[in-house]
């Protein structure tokens, strides 16, 4: 996928977001992304011992983090140690990105210039962002808004009263009616006062030949990327919280929820009203019943079920007790 930035970012040193920073040096941040995702001069954050193997081959040059989790992180990494690396990180996102912690209104929608868009059919109604790029064939609903930016495929079908944003799709995606992809996830830092909302500054990418029912809501990513990978379909009424990646061929039942920043592998099919909790990895090959509540992680080619879900065996032992 192209690296393509949503948001405007302010220039930042590390130095000024963080006072007690002990380099002396004004060095200057390029951006801020994940462990696995992060270059040099990038800033990242790590949180949690789960991504300590992320930790210790990242590439970036500063580090949110605890002092018990700095050990697993490089030498070169320059350690920024804070007691709540999250709420650090909403800090340092809200300084760099100050226009991404609310959705605001795209002002420079407009109706689409056909002969900007010869190939592409629209609806009645239909606004267009600056910056949009459509490819051939494509057909898009009425009512559906098109965001700054966003990048659409070739031969893809776009319902209506849809709306994209902050989003890139390949080639033959279906998206049907009153879908909303791209919005901000939900994020906040809770404190006595005033809550402190998280910046989602991430993306959502959908692969070829995904098709998405109508009445879904897939949140971008906070600071790396919503994914769906290629052929995979989404039922009606599908939840994706920010930053869950769901694997190729893929087949997900009507009503199911995926908490933030879980990994769906490939040939995972899961039944209507199941739940995912947070941070989990599923393995390839994995079938969850319907209404299951998953709350750890799936090895490859297991069949579970229930709440909490436990494997299929088990299920139907325990359900004739």
């Amino acid at each position: 996928m192209l690296p393509i930035v949503f948001f405007k970012k302010k220039s930042s040193f590390i130095n000024t977001l963080f006072l007690d920073f002990k380099s002396k040096k004004n060095t200057k941040v390029n951006n801020i992304n994940t462990l696995k995702k992060s270059k040099k001069f990038d800033l990242t954050f790590f949180d949690s011992i789960k991504y300590k193997s992320h930790a210790s081959n990242t590439k970036a040059s500063f580090c949110i983090t605890t002092k018990k989790l700095e050990k697993f992180l490089p030498q070169k990494v320059e350690k920024i140690i804070v007691k709540n690396v999250l709420l650090e990180l909403a800090k340092v996102l809200n300084k760099m990105y100050p226009e991404a912690d609310v959705d605001y209104p795209d002002l420079s929608l407009k109706l689409p210039v056909k002969n900007k868009y010869k190939s592409v059919k629209f609806g009645n109604n239909v606004l267009i962002g600056k910056n949009v790029k459509i490819g051939k064939n494509t057909v898009i609903g009425a009512n559906s808004i098109i965001e700054h930016d966003v990048m659409i495929g070739s031969n893809c079908v776009i319902g209506s009263h849809v709306i994209l944003k902050n989003s890139i799709l390949g080639n033959n995606v279906v998206i049907q009616d009153d879908c909303k992809i791209g919005l901000k996830g939900f994020g906040f830092i809770p404190l006595k006062e005033k809550n402190l909302k998280i910046p989602h500054i991430g993306r959502v990418l959908i692969n070829d030949n995904v098709e998405i029912a109508s009445g879904c809501t897939i949140d971008r990513g906070s600071v790396d990327d919503t994914e769906i990978g290629k052929n995979s379909y989404l039922d009606n009424q599908v939840h994706m919280a920010h930053n869950v990646k769901i694997g190729s061929n893929c087949m997900i039942a009507g009503q199911v929820g995926f908490a933030g920043s879980s990994t769906i592998g490939n040939n995972v099919s899961i039944g209507g009203q199941a739940g995912i909790s947070g941070h989990l990895t599923i393995g390839n090959n994995v079938k969850i019943g319907g209404g299951s509540g998953v709350v750890k992680d799936i090895e490859d080619n297991e069949i579970v079920m229930g709440y909490p879900a436990v494997p299929l065996k088990d299920f139907i032992r325990n359900s004739k007790k």
